[in-house]
């Protein structure tokens, strides 16, 4: 059986959809077409989930992935598309893809697109900082 790309993103049951956590992926290997030239650009996303009832397979988010690779886009069209369809698919509480784009022309360009679901609110943030404890030194 041969892969291909594919816009499909296969989801499962969130294992734990009784509490917020976070799922962090980094694809390093995004590429697209200039829409202008044709030429290849490249861009590693980070995409940061907390879900709700589903979570994407990553196979599938992989192909999703590579089925841009032939595709002209701007770079702000591709990461806001991007974040549709996974918000589209999970329907999460949270979402943000970050795409840094490798430079081009001397200029790197970062696009940062968000998700928050109405009326989800973040836990407050545990800082568990106060509990670090200096090691003892010996005298």
């Amino acid at each position: 059986m041969t892969t291909k790309p594919s816009k499909s993103l296969q989801t499962f049951p969130n294992p734990a959809p009784q509490r917020d956590y976070h799922i962090h992926l980094q694809v390093p290997e995004f590429t697209c077409l200039c829409p202008l030239t044709g030429q290849p650009d490249f861009a590693r996303f980070d995409i940061d989930i907390v879900p709700d009832k589903k979570c994407v397979e990553l196979k599938s988010l992989k192909l999703y992935m590579w089925s841009y690779r032939n595709e002209g886009a701007f770079h702000e069209k591709v990461t806001n598309t991007i974040l549709d369809d996974l918000v589209k698919a999970l329907s999460p509480r949270f979402l943000r893809v970050t795409a840094r784009w490798y430079v081009r022309g001397g200029i790197y360009t970062h696009v940062v697109v968000e998700h928050r679901k109405r009326g989800w609110k973040p836990a407050p943030r545990v800082d568990l900082a106060q509990f670090d404890v200096a090691e003892p030194t010996a005298d």
